[in-house]
């Protein structure tokens, strides 16, 4: 690590105005982090009180803690609206400002006394983030959100628990607002980017469902490669096929998860195991027949029931199978891997109240990039951007036209990370060779559905980078690059020579984004990390649990958290772009996906830490009465209810048609309701289980209580929410046999159109005009390296004899 005085955080210079309060304080989180200065401001009739239940001695609770992490260290500013010189005040603050994060509720008298929508007339300039639950420019805008509901319209659901119970909430309380958050940061930063080329501002309409869909376990875009294949009607919950997918093994001390995914990992597995005979078909190199083997899994069971999980980790990887601990988070961490890199720092939310506080979610050229260790520095603001401002666009409405993208990245975080920017219109090459494909694309000479989604608005070469002169022409296409995107296991990228030391050289304004399982150091580093595996290792998958029953881990299906580490990444990289226009220089920024799930858990680590320290827990309940799961009429139907406060509880007993529990003295308040919540349950259940889950929800909603249907896959795209919002295209590829769905819009705003429908290529497909077109080769030039493996084109056009 280089000296902490030569570190430069990337969005140094950047003012936001913060109005935003409760879990979405998270957006103004990660770009704090980044170096941005955030100034929270309380805007009475517009924003809430903020939240002082820390500091007032209220008690601890996960939701008051995390928002407390998410605004230390910010100044805050009051604001009066109804005062002359406040309402001078707030022009200046605002003519100052670069970004604008609001949160007011559609249709309220708060939305109406800001009014965004003339604020971004009368400052053309500023960057304005409008949150809301459901957006603002659809029928359903004024509907309510909270964490079960979103993961009901999402779909995440309908694919997490057992058949014939309840679904089972993922956890971390405010895990679809965090995801979210991320999703909201990277639209965000990219539209200021081009606010520096332009001089024109926007006004982001975001959704919290939007990024949440988007951003956890989009049921229309890439999946992890176990449940490639599944046709989304079959995308239902099947607990026992799920276990054999990533299983869980007991083990002497615990369990372990074990992944058989590849033919060499099943192989390595076989010889781990002394080669049984039961096991010695040549069947069994086949993924499905393993998927579909509980014969196998007993028999992997048996093997590993003497041993210890430390044991088996250490064998797991030395066969080269991937083979994690399932810990507890306590476990987690205290484990070498998350000491060593100092994730964590103790930080003073409030006088007399110090808890550990992750240090951010990305590394910036080797650094924590987190607002607890800021330099004092104050970089230049800047008003234009130098060197993008000269670029060529084309045009068609989109922020990051004329970027140019290097995607050296695979499977899911890969494709993700990559289609983010070609979908806000940056040319993005994917750098690919037929030995070592990308584990999504299946069939060399067809297109699933996963990769087309993971993979469109791209261009695809062919290049051998373990050749020189792959590496060379490689270099080539560096040198007139913007962003390489790599998300190899560490020491992968230095052997091809595509790490940042060695292309800074190349190219000194390259910006080098790696994401990798647990980081670039550490004794973890060079581990194999399958999602399932980093969920396992970061005490995720033993929390994903039905209460009071510990082993019944449901966190199989989902693919988190690859898409909310993409779009940290994405962040990153745009940060680093933000930063170039100031310096002339590229960087670097390395993430771990254990420590993005982390940060996801870091008001529930906080909170048990202050109470182990002798600090009270909140006297009110975690949530009021109802809350949760409740049957529908039909097969596997449910819906979410949630009821949030006093107000909540009047609308629900008005539309169940229950004046009594309405008038009943114990139920009138939230600890009342929560000492009741059995008989409460059982009210609601009776009523949900006569109704479609749609059909309750509507009528629950339109009075104002937060309900949503589970979703299942199929479900999402015809859902009239989604339509309104154009969340999802239908496309008929050429190599596919029939037409798939996939997510359409990215960002709503006034000047950002919908993405590019360049669909997704072929294994080298534009190897041939890329060639031509940046690296100046001829036809005799291009068949020569085609010949030498050096190149490659799709096998289909290689021509005969």
């Amino acid at each position: 690590m280089t000296n902490p005085d030569d570190y430069d955080p990337p969005l140094a210079g950047v003012r936001i105005l913060d109005l935003s309060r409760g879990p979405m304080t998270a957006v103004g989180r990660l770009l704090a982090d980044l170096g941005a200065s955030v100034t929270q401001v309380h805007m009475p009739g517009v924003t809430e009180e903020p939240d002082d239940r820390l500091a007032s001695g209220a008690g601890v609770d996960p939701e008051s803690v995390s928002v407390a992490i998410n605004r230390y260290g910010m100044k805050t500013v009051v604001i009066d609206l109804s005062i002359p010189d406040d309402r001078s005040r707030w022009v200046h603050l605002l003519a100052g400002a670069d970004i604008l994060i609001e949160e007011t509720p559609p249709g309220s008298a708060a939305e109406k006394a800001l009014a965004a929508r003339n604020i971004h007339a009368e400052h053309p300039g500023l960057v304005i983030l409008s949150i809301s639950d459901f957006g603002r420019d659809t029928s359903y805008r004024g509907w309510h959100a909270t964490t079960p509901v979103l993961h009901a319209l999402t779909s995440e659901l309908s694919r997490s628990g057992i058949p014939g119970r309840e679904p089972l909430v993922p956890p971390a309380a405010q895990l679809p607002y965090h995801v979210a958050a991320a999703q909201a940061a990277v639209m965000t930063v990219s539209v200021y980017l081009d606010r520096l080329r332009t001089g024109e501002g926007d006004l982001i309409d975001f959704s919290i469902l939007d990024g949440a869909m988007q951003t956890l376990d989009p049921p229309h875009g890439t999946v992890g490669t176990a449940s490639a294949g599944v046709a989304l009607s079959r995308q239902r919950r099947n607990w026992n096929a799920e276990r054999l997918r990533y299983p869980i093994i007991a083990c002497k001390d615990g369990h372990v998860r074990i992944c058989l995914l590849a033919k060499r990992q099943w192989h390595g597995m076989f010889e781990w195991m002394g080669r049984p005979d039961e096991f010695a078909d040549p069947s069994f190199d086949r993924l499905k027949v393993r998927l579909s083997s509980p014969e196998l899994l007993a028999g992997v069971g048996r093997f590993c029931a003497g041993q210890t999980r430390a044991e088996l980790e250490v064998a797991g990887q030395r066969h080269g199978v991937p083979t994690a601990a399932v810990l507890t988070l306590a476990e987690t961490l205290g484990a070498d891997q998350v000491m060593s890199r100092g994730y964590f720092h103790e930080v003073e939310l409030s006088p007399g109240i110090t808890a550990p506080v992750p240090a951010g979610v990305v590394e910036i050229d080797g650094h924590r990039a987190n607002a607890l260790t800021r330099s004092d520095r104050h970089p230049r603001h800047i008003d234009v951007a130098p060197l993008l401002a000269g670029r060529d666009r084309r045009n068609e409405g989109l922020p990051l036209e004329g970027v140019r993208v290097l995607d050296l990245g695979v499977i899911v975080v890969g494709s993700d990370t990559g289609r983010l920017f070609g979908d806000l219109g940056a040319d993005v090459i994917k750098i690919e060779n037929s030995a070592f494909p990308d584990g999504l694309r299946g069939n060399l000479t067809s297109m699933s559905p996963t990769y087309a989604a993971g993979h469109r608005n791209k261009r695809s070469i062919g290049i051998d980078l373990r050749t020189p002169r792959g590496r060379a022409l490689a270099h080539q296409l560096v040198a007139m690059s913007d962003v390489v995107l790599t998300n190899f296991k560490p020491g992968v990228a230095e052997t091809l020579g595509m790490d940042y030391q060695t292309l800074r050289d190349v190219n000194p304004g390259v910006v080098v984004v790696d994401s990798s399982a647990f980081g670039p150091t550490g004794p973890w580093a060079k581990r194999m990390g399958y999602g399932p595996l980093v969920r396992a290792a970061a005490g995720f998958t033993d929390l994903w649990v039905y209460p009071d029953e510990p082993e019944s881990f449901c966190d199989t299906v989902t693919v988190y958290p690859d898409h909310v580490a993409a779009r940290i990444g994405a962040l990153g990289a745009l940060a680093l772009l933000l930063r170039r226009e100031r310096t002339g220089t590229g960087g670097s920024a390395s993430v771990a996906q254990s420590e993005v799930m982390l940060s996801h858990l870091a008001g529930e680590i906080a909170a048990e830490v202050l109470v182990r320290r002798g600090h009270e827990s909140s006297a009110l309940p975690v949530h009021d009465a109802p809350w949760g799961l409740f049957p529908a009429a039909g097969e596997d139907a449910w819906l979410a209810v949630t009821v949030r406060d006093d107000a909540d509880w009047h609308a629900l007993c008005g539309v169940i048609g229950r004046p009594d529990l309405l008038a009943d003295a114990q139920l009138g308040t939230r600890s009342g309701r929560d000492a009741h919540r059995g008989r409460i349950d059982d009210v609601v259940r009776s009523w949900t289980a006569q109704r479609p889950a749609t059909d309750a929800m509507e009528l629950l909603q339109s009075a104002g209580v937060p309900a949503g249907a589970v979703l299942h896959a199929d479900d999402i795209a015809g859902w009239d929410y989604y339509v309104q919002r154009r969340a999802f295209r239908e496309e008929l590829h050429p190599h596919a046999d029939e037409p798939f769905t996939m997510e359409n819009v990215q960002i709503h705003s006034d000047r950002v159109a919908d993405p590019p429908l360049i669909q997704a290529p072929l294994l080298g497909e534009q190897t041939r005009d890329i060639a031509v077109e940046l690296l100046g080769l001829d036809d005799a030039d291009i068949d020569e390296l085609i010949e030498a493996g050096v190149l490659e084109v799709p096998q289909s056009a290689v021509p005969a004899g």
